[in-house]
């Protein structure tokens, strides 16, 4: 099985103390910063740009796994290259050209991912699965968090693992996600767990406890617990 990995979505932290609040749920065992960048376009919000990831990369040494919702997309990822993002997610949808922007990824020397929204079928991505180093299923519709996760992203999640069965691609799942579904979801194939308000809730003191929650449900549903 491929590492099972916890990425909470810094849009549910403290954004007056947003430093403060990755160091401290890195600290409490999560093992991926997931940064959620919205246009106000692409969807409904806008969440913020790579100068301000640029402030807080020097925080935590792991990985940040960056979901550009964001179109045109082209233009700003060498932006976000530059403010530190290891791997850089782009959605199918926000473009005509995904296997030129899945190139322009690769060429900077980032990790590349792609993304679908709930409503995209999972034939999108076929054609550029050999390009890509991770796939990305929305389970709800991108725009705002603390979401509800929609139960028919499991099936979508059982042919997207069947799809990428073999090959070096993680898949994320990102969504409503928390230790009620986390084993479903894991079960269903998925490996990476992006979790927002079900992380950072009730404050730090009690991150490890929430990190911990979502990863023994997963663990639980890869059958890693007894």
């Amino acid at each position: 099985m491929r590492p099972l990995k916890i990425c909470p979505s810094i849009l549910a932290a403290d954004f007056s103390k947003l430093g403060e609040d990755v160091h401290a749920v890195m600290s409490a065992g999560a093992d991926i910063v997931h940064v959620d960048i919205m246009d106000g376009h692409f969807v409904p919000n806008i969440s913020f740009g790579p100068s301000v990831m640029k402030s807080i990369r020097s925080v935590t040494d792991k990985p940040f796994d960056v979901h550009l919702m964001i179109a045109p997309v082209d233009l700003y990822l060498q932006d976000f290259a530059h403010a530190g993002a290891d791997i850089i997610s782009v959605h199918a949808e926000a473009g005509p050209h995904i296997h030129r922007t899945l190139q322009a990824i690769r060429a900077l020397g980032k990790k590349a991912g792609v993304v679908l929204n709930p409503g995209t079928h999972e034939c999108a991505i076929e054609p550029v699965l050999d390009m890509v180093d991770m796939v990305l299923l929305m389970s709800v519709n991108p725009g705002f968090g603390g979401q509800t996760f929609i139960p028919s992203t499991l099936q979508k999640i059982r042919n997207v693992a069947a799809m990428v069965r073999g090959r070096d691609i993680d898949l994320e799942v990102d969504g409503g996600v928390d230790a009620s579904n986390a084993g479903d979801i894991a079960a269903a194939g998925a490996n990476w767990f992006v979790a927002g308000s079900s992380v950072f809730r009730d404050g730090p003191a009690h991150y490890a406890r929430n990190i911990a929650a979502i990863r023994a449900s997963a663990e639980l549903g890869r059958g890693e617990r007894v």
